[in-house]
């Protein structure tokens, strides 16, 4: 299939940070194959600055994938759905979508409300899975594609070959450079520092996915030890998380609760990164970092660390269950501090030969 160089595509992926950056190796290689071409992209106002920094306004070193973002609080639009401030909102993103002028529209989310919002635009092409992670979005659909791969990164390119009949492979993904978030880590990781830089995330979706935080802490200790400088991020609602590593390295570990901008500006100058499944570990994949990841209900093969070094701890007793359970999963609780420090090592040491 071929399109012409302006053509205009409408990418609707709305969140989470890490449902992101799994979609965003695929669009960077349609942009690399086609930059040509007009493509935006609908997001939930909070992860804005994964595809644009603060004030940018076009494509650029700020905004390096999408030419236009269109915002879609969607999550703040279901608590209210009929209140006349949503219906205004639903409205104003409506007419911005139909004024794009979109020859196709990829969702990359699969839900329903995400392939409503590609409705919105009009569009005679909606592109979506054939298997999407909520059935009901199949029929909204007007091109459904099978997908074969087993990492969602690889089934999003699969998606996103079908919009132009490409052959593309999964790119390293282009995230924006905030040139204030950027002076921000500049002054907190100088080039001049001679320690190599740990970031460690406790936290996680729900609770199953989260490694108990005194773990966490033992392995701030160790790298402690091991001459690392450690930082704790914490998110939103997480800072007992972060307050309890540094205090279990006794204050040597510094405690972060930045902004999304300052996270990825700070991620891309970190020697390691640890977490278990979550944003910041994907970011931090993203942005080519070596990372270890603590695995238990959710499946790495599935939604795993790609596209960079990594080790992977997974007990062979946990098993796939996306149930929000508020208790670690038992397989969970089988991995040792020990073993995520002699990943660390190993992977370091993988770095240094290279």
């Amino acid at each position: 299939m071929q399109t012409q160089s302006k053509f205009r595509l409408l990418v609707v992926r709305l969140g989470a940070m890490g449902d992101i950056l799994h979609a965003l190796p695929a669009v960077t290689a349609l942009r690399q194959a086609h930059p040509g071409w007009v493509i935006d992209w609908v997001v939930e106002p909070r992860w804005r600055a994964l595809l644009a920094a603060e004030g940018s306004t076009g494509r650029g070193p700020a905004q390096p994938v999408v030419d236009r973002l269109h915002l879609a609080a969607t999550k703040e639009w279901r608590k209210a759905l009929l209140s006349p401030q949503t219906m205004n909102e639903v409205k104003a993103l409506r007419s911005a979508l139909r004024a794009g002028g979109y020859d196709a529209v990829i969702d990359l989310q699969g839900a329903l409300r995400s392939a409503v919002v590609g409705w919105l635009a009009g569009c005679r092409r909606l592109i979506g899975e054939a298997e999407p992670r909520e059935r009901a979005a199949r029929w909204v659909f007007t091109e459904e594609v099978y997908t074969s791969g087993a990492h969602v990164i690889e089934q999003d390119v699969e998606l996103a070959s079908a919009v132009a009949g490409d052959d593309l492979q999964p790119a390293m993904p282009w995230l924006p450079v905030d040139p204030v978030a950027e002076a921000w880590a500049d002054q907190l990781l100088p080039s001049s520092q001679i320690k190599p830089v740990a970031l460690i995330n406790p936290g996680a979706g729900w609770g199953a996915k989260r490694w108990p935080v005194e773990r966490y802490a033992a392995v701030a200790q160790g790298l402690v030890e091991r001459g690392f400088r450690v930082l704790v991020n914490a998110g939103p609602g997480e800072e007992l998380l972060a307050d309890a590593i540094v205090q279990g390295t006794g204050g040597a570990a510094t405690p972060l609760m930045g902004s999304l901008d300052r996270l990825i500006a700070l991620t891309r100058r970190v020697t390691i990164a640890i977490a278990g499944d979550t944003g910041p570990l994907h970011l931090a994949c993203a942005l080519g970092r070596p990372v270890v990841g603590i695995y238990g209900p959710t499946d790495p093969s599935r939604n795993g660390p790609f596209g960079t070094r990594f080790k992977v701890l997974r007990s062979p007793e946990s098993r796939r269950d996306h149930t929000r359970h508020a208790a670690p999963e038992a397989g969970l609780l089988t991995i040792l501090p020990e073993e995520v420090l002699r990943a660390a090592d190993e992977l370091l040491a993988q770095e240094t030969a290279v």
